[in-house]
């Protein structure tokens, strides 16, 4: 069984940002339940069918299968929950690991994660000077979530939580 481990923070000030261009992603869901879900993504010029199990910290089971882009986009405008999710992916080497930082548009502008992929759950990773609070555990930042619950339907105490953790992560306070 094939098993996704991985780490989400909100990414804070634009150190981040490299010249050259990320990757353009539209993914939906075709069902979203708490032990499953099954994500339809079109990365650039890539189709793909994935399945994942319900998350246990973090990780859990994953399944990823390549369609044709056609069938994708078929799903994607028909099949799909709206709103789907868009963004630009950017992938950056950090010490060893690759970050991946998704700059969301649509109905999630404005907000920014990274996630680095382990190979085990015990594995230190060294945070990059972008990364701000964790939200591993957060389910509002699944991007299942953000489908149901997109970023600019957030209540203002929402958006402010995320607005304060950016602040006091950049400059260089631990958030609560």
């Amino acid at each position: 069984m094939a098993i996704e481990i991985e780490r989400k923070f909100l990414v804070r000030k634009d150190d981040w940002r490299r010249p050259g261009q990320g990757l353009r992603y539209r993914q939906g869901y075709l069902t979203i339940d708490p032990s499953r879900t099954v994500r339809v993504r079109l990365a650039g010029e890539e189709g793909f069918l994935t399945i994942k199990g319900k998350s246990d910290g973090m990780s859990r089971s994953e399944f990823e299968y390549t369609i044709p882009v056609a069938e994708a986009n078929e799903m994607l405008d028909s099949l799909c929950f709206k709103p789907l999710i868009e963004k630009i992916r950017y992938r950056l080497d950090h010490c060893g690991h690759l970050w991946e930082v998704d700059e969301f548009e649509g109905d999630n502008q404005g907000l920014i994660l990274a996630e680095v992929e382990l190979a085990r759950v015990d594995e230190v990773v060294e945070l990059p000077p972008w990364a701000g609070r964790e939200v591993t555990d957060d389910p509002r930042y699944y991007n299942a979530s953000l489908s149901r619950n997109p970023y600019r339907t957030w209540t203002e105490n929402d958006a402010m939580t995320v607005a304060e953790a950016h602040d006091k992560t950049s400059q260089g306070e631990t958030p609560p």
